[in-house]
């Protein structure tokens, strides 16, 4: 901790979820206080600033008193808050904050003894400049561990399918009946709440619930980890030809290009891939995907080293 009584340090990825507005289900779970949204004006050196409180519960002169002191000592002395200059610099210093995959936001996470403060910054004019959400620092923590287990996709009888991680996406598929209220398929980012229950887009169901539900309807739930990238370059050993692969579809797209040689046909795939900044290991993840479905272990980059072999899962796996 610093002499203010507080800790600055990069956010972690997995926090990056809990610096926008989630569900009032998580919300509560992980102790949300409320947030502040606050811009630094036209010349960058004003401070407007909402308080939007979530739980009055929670919400108690001594928070109030330590938020109002933190934001005063972030606003003096040079320190990132104290002009829209100063936090642009800040922000572009990648040891200080962790850049979002937005490109225009990066996040810092501020201790003090009880409470956590998830600070999304934009240094940009005309945008809200800092948006900070106050949580409880035990009850946040907390949760974020237990979502590490990640999401379980069961059967009806309780058998494992696939797991996502807290945050991922899926698909549902299926035919459209008399008891769809949207057309399919739709897409849906998943958010845990506990080993039994998660979320999809504005549901929470229990996972036992949800698969029942599927089967009924004979729908298909496909996986969109966000460890894949929406699209890669794949060797087509059957055809000599390098195929596209697009995350959640089956097949490939052949490209209209042919090799005399092999290696020529593999170089252009790595060549390609990593011009978009693809990874071996998720190459050959979307590859199995697209063969196997996008359920199967083979389908999660985590599953392979980083030259792209398979770590400890079996073969058969991949038609699990």
């Amino acid at each position: 901790m610093s002499s203010e009584g507080y800790e600055i340090i990069p956010m972690k990825p997995e926090e990056v979820l809990y610096s926008y507005r989630n569900s009032q289900q998580i919300s509560n779970q992980t102790g949300l206080v409320g947030y502040i949204r606050a811009d630094m004006g036209t010349n960058g050196n004003q401070f407007w600033v909402t308080w939007n409180c979530f739980r009055n519960d929670l919400n108690t002169p001594e928070i109030s008193n330590e938020l109002s002191e933190l934001l005063h000592s972030l606003r003096k002395d040079g320190k990132y808050l104290s002009d829209r200059d100063t936090l642009t610099r800040f922000c572009l210093d990648s040891k200080n904050a962790l850049p979002y995959e937005t490109g225009r936001d990066f996040g810092v996470r501020v201790n003090t003894r009880d409470h956590a403060y998830l600070m999304r910054l934009n240094p940009h004019k005309g945008e809200y400049n800092l948006y900070c959400y106050c949580y409880r620092k035990d009850w946040l923590d907390s949760h974020i561990q237990q979502a590490k287990r990640g999401i379980r996709f069961i059967d009806p009888h309780y058998r494992e399918k696939f797991r996502i991680a807290d945050g991922d996406e899926i698909i549902i598929s299926g035919e459209p009946n008399a008891y769809t209220v949207r057309d399919v398929p739709a897409r849906y980012v998943c958010r845990y709440i506990d080993d039994s229950h998660f979320e999809y887009g504005p549901n929470l169901r229990h996972i036992c619930e949800f698969a029942e539900m599927i089967e009924d309807l004979g729908y298909k739930v496909v996986p969109l980890r966000a460890s894949l990238p929406e699209k890669a370059y794949v060797y087509i050993e059957s055809e000599n030809k390098i195929g596209v692969v697009t995350k959640g579809e089956m097949g490939y797209k052949e490209m209209d290009i042919t090799f005399s040689d092999k290696q020529d046909a593999l170089d252009m795939v790595d060549i390609n891939n990593k011009k978009h900044g693809i990874t071996k290991a998720q190459s050959e993840a979307m590859k199995c995907g697209s063969m196997f479905g996008w359920h199967v272990p083979a389908a999660d980059p985590k599953n392979y080293e980083e030259n792209g072999i398979p770590k400890n899962f079996r073969a058969r796996d991949t038609a699990r």
